[in-house]
């Protein structure tokens, strides 16, 4: 989905984009673990080549990595119980046998002794199982799980462990800082806004709201004065200067995700970077609009220059549907904030943008492109609910798109007649189809996705990008996107998440 993961090298994507070839980090301090010498010399040799991993643990079943792996071929991170929170990939060489100790990052070996990075630190250690590092992090990251909610979904329904994988690594993949990381692997290790208000979101729903600040802190910090952000951050804060624009999308997710923080959380005092933030964004969204109530066509989740778009004149519905959402949600916010006159302004602004919706739109299904015969994609979700009020056109139209876009692996590409490999699954795509399933009262629906997303996830429980033709990973995990929307999706089914109300 991303357009360019990594920087060196030129090679093919699965959609037939050039991008660049996925090249593994820079090798950090050794290790604390005995090694045969043969097998470090192998490591020292990898490293020192920058080779992507040519051959992987001969594992069984549908968690075993695609043939021809690159070096995002892990089957999670490991991880520790201590601040700050920091995690590494495990080593494919060390996947079989290998298990989470439970509610925790600390990986038991299939020797019996336990990899860790000690609390403090951020080098992993192999240790021995008693050894009392292990019990003081399985302590502090139950401890941290406990604090708020791992959402289960329904009763008896199975998925407790994958909400707790979920949550846990999502913290592994927030910094200090804020910056959440989409994966920790070089191509993947930045910080997408987008990312990032999904992240916060679901930090809130499941009762973390110190982390839901520490990432909303960070995008108010690195918001422009114009109200925008970058395409994505590196993991100190900095601006990726590739020459991307900014995506217009991330300005309503960003709103969305505050309003929901602010929903959520009434009693946590409030949060000073909020309303500024908001106000940013929401003035140069409300702005931006042309004369039939759009924002101005702009790059979306795709990733992909607008031009090669249908109609390249106009937003694509993965623009108009977040910036709906997101002017809606920032009047909402204006309002319990009594700032009444910029409520009133940008509730105006999202009747403008919805009636531009229903007439560009809405007679065509809802496609991605606002043309005859315009080709359905997964953004459809975002004129759902939780992010729109419910429509039976809308409805409708989410039906349709999963439709057309199922693979036979149970999962589905990301939108119709995708340009990249025809049979690979994206999870966020089918996480979000299963988000609007729990938040439109399909609950049936919504646990068939989710059931589908854990009976895919690695030997380790993360949730990959990607699922392949023979339902093995084929792409990095974990996804921090994939875990914020399955947190979300089972938090609606036990308690409907708030929509941003329309004028």
């Amino acid at each position: 989905m991303r357009e360019a993961r990594g920087e060196t090298t030129a090679m093919e994507d699965d959609r037939g984009d050039v991008r660049a070839a996925v090249v593994p980090a820079p090798a950090g301090p050794a290790p604390a673990r005995r090694r045969p010498a043969r097998r470090r010399t192998r490591r020292i040799r990898r490293a020192a080549a920058f080779l992507v991993v040519a051959a992987l643990v001969a594992v069984a079943g549908a968690n075993v990595p695609e043939p021809a792996a690159p070096g995002w071929a892990s089957p999670g991170l490991v991880g520790g119980g201590g601040w700050p929170f920091a995690g590494v990939p495990l080593d494919p060489e060390d996947t079989d046998g290998a298990a989470y100790l439970p509610d925790s990052s600390a990986v038991r070996l299939k020797d019996g002794r336990v990899e860790l990075i000690p609390s403090g630190g951020d080098t992993p250690v192999v240790v021995a199982a008693d050894d009392p590092r292990v019990a003081q992090a399985v302590r502090s990251d139950s401890a941290w799980l406990a604090s708020g909610t791992v959402p289960e979904g329904p009763a008896d329904s199975g998925f407790r462990d994958m909400a707790a994988r979920a949550l846990l690594d999502l913290r592994l993949l927030t910094p200090p800082n804020g910056a959440t990381l989409a994966s920790w692997f070089g191509a993947w290790r930045y910080s997408w806004p987008r990312d990032s208000a999904f992240a916060a979101a679901a930090f809130t729903v499941t009762g973390h709201p110190s982390e839901a600040r520490r990432v909303l802190r960070f995008l108010a910090r690195v918001q422009t004065d114009q109200g925008l952000w970058a395409a994505r951050y590196n993991a100190d804060g900095t601006a990726v200067t590739d020459g991307r624009a900014p995506q217009l999308d991330s300005l309503g997710w960003v709103l969305w995700a505050s309003w929901l923080y602010r929903t959520k959380t009434p009693d946590t005092g409030d949060l000073p970077e909020l309303w500024p933030m908001v106000r940013r964004a929401a003035d140069h969204l409300a702005g931006s609009l042309d004369a039939e109530g759009l924002p101005p066509p702009s790059s979306d989740y795709w990733e992909r220059d607008h031009g090669s778009e249908q109609d390249p004149r106009r937003p694509t519905l993965g623009v108009v549907g977040p910036a709906l959402a997101g002017l809606r949600a920032a009047a909402a916010l204006a309002q319990s904030y009594g700032q009444d006159g910029q409520a009133a302004q940008w509730r105006a602004a999202a009747h403008r943008m919805s009636a531009a919706l229903d007439r560009q739109f809405a007679p065509y299904g809802y496609p991605r492109s606002p043309v005859e015969e315009g080709l359905m994609d997964t953004s459809v979700t975002f004129v759902a609910p939780p992010f729109a009020p419910p429509d039976p056109a809308v409805a409708t139209a989410v039906a349709d798109a999963e439709r057309r876009q199922a693979l036979p692996n149970g999962g589905v590409l990301p939108g119709e007649k995708w340009s990249g490999a025809p049979d690979v699954a994206w999870t966020p795509e089918t996480a979000l189809f299963g988000l609007s399933a729990a938040a439109g009262g399909r609950g049936t629906e919504a646990i068939a996705r989710l059931g589908w997303l854990s009976a895919h996830r690695t030997a380790l429980g993360a949730l990959p990008e990607k699922v392949g033709p023979t339902g093995r990973q084929a792409g990095v995990a974990p996804l921090g996107w994939t875990d914020s929307l399955v947190l979300l999706t089972l938090s609606a089914l036990r308690d409907p998440l708030p929509i941003p109300p329309a004028p």
